[in-house]
């Protein structure tokens, strides 16, 4: 057994091993075409590990290549530091859906991971680059996965559209966040990113929901919350309801296909203020005045963050910028009372 000085022996010793690897792969597939026209999946890494241990003969690696079994991030490992992670594909081209982004599978002390990507169809080719090099986005199965693009030239990795090295991301607390925030940049109006972040404590679980069959409680309290969160919905814009239908998908696995009528159903409606009655009010409106209380409770228990989130702005009073928001709002609606002052009144005084 060769036993190495350096633990950890130079990138460049393992990028040599790689290489060979890489080259005895080609020469024997094409001699044996039919053979590793069958070597899909695990069958490739079973071929490529005991290539490995072939070529690691007599250098930092020998007797350290190690096939990992079950599902486990890599596939392959060497002297307990280096990783392979081995992808195939029947396809004529050089991408595939990688690892999950959290990384959970991940085998302890493995800090540099490379990935082998087999391209079994005739003729038959193998690639290998770094790991990070070749992930160009984040896609979502059931859970955030990298895509890998082994065609990926310099600067195009979804680590420099983030502007976060691979190393950083993965370790970070949060993994998650850093890329919705990044995927939030290219919504239009209404749309949302389909995965939660991390520190989203709320699970929408394995069931869709119809907002009908759920008890009135749980559809009041939700329609309030939407009320603090989407302050557009007392607007007239016609997609003013698009933000609060997806967070309902999105956060609590609720589909709402009526979600205009809970907010608008009844016409319109009146408002006594200061002595004085006003007609003509929009039902929402209404609804909103007869749920102050709730949601002034609601505002108050909401993170800023949260706020921001869905405000689109910075919040220093919550009370204050949310009042701002709905009369922002109505204020193409020629309504006779001024709502700003009205809220203004009753939840400041």
């Amino acid at each position: 057994m060769v036993v190495s000085v350096n633990p950890n022996p130079e990138k460049t010793l393992f990028q040599s091993l790689l290489d060979n690897t890489v080259m005895t792969l080609l020469s024997e597939s094409k001699k044996k075409e039919k053979e590793y026209l069958t070597f899909l999946g695990n069958k490739l890494e079973d071929v490529v590990a005991e290539v490995m241990k072939e070529k690691a003969k007599g250098t930092a690696f020998e007797n350290s290549i190690e096939l990992i079994s079950g599902q486990k991030f890599p596939d392959i490992i060497a002297n307990k530091f280096y990783g392979v992670e081995v992808k195939t594909s029947k396809q004529n081209h050089w991408t595939t859906t990688g690892n999950s982004v959290l990384e959970g599978t991940r085998v302890e002390g493995i800090e540099r991971i490379y990935m082998l990507y087999g391209k079994m169809i005739l003729p038959i080719e193998f690639r290998c680059r770094p790991y990070e090099d070749c992930l160009s986005e984040v896609v979502v199965t059931h859970s955030p996965r990298y895509l890998i693009n082994m065609e990926l030239t310099e600067g195009e990795t979804i680590f420099n559209k983030l502007n976060i090295p691979y190393d950083t991301l993965r370790k970070s607390s949060n993994p998650v966040k850093h890329i919705t925030d990044y995927y939030r940049k290219f919504l239009k109006p209404g749309e949302e990113v389909w995965w939660l972040d991390q520190d989203d404590t709320k699970s929408t679980g394995l069931i869709i929901q119809l907002w009908n069959n759920l008890p009135s409680k749980t559809r009041k309290e939700h329609m309030i919350r939407a009320m603090v969160l989407f302050p557009e919905i007392f607007g007239n814009r016609p997609d003013k309801f698009n933000r609060a239908s997806v967070w309902l998908i999105n956060s609590h696995g609720i589909v709402c296909p009526n979600i205009r009528d809970v907010f608008t159903a009844g016409g319109q409606g009146t408002i006594t203020w200061k002595g004085k009655i006003y007609t003509h009010i929009p039902k929402v409106l209404i609804k909103l005045t007869g749920l102050l209380a709730e949601i002034t409770e609601v505002i108050e228990q909401s993170s800023l963050d949260e706020l921001r989130l869905y405000w689109d702005e910075r919040v220093a009073d919550p009370y204050k910028s949310w009042i701002n928001l709905v009369a922002q709002n109505t204020e193409h609606q020629k309504l006779k009372i001024n709502i700003r002052d009205y809220l203004t009144e009753t939840i400041i005084g």
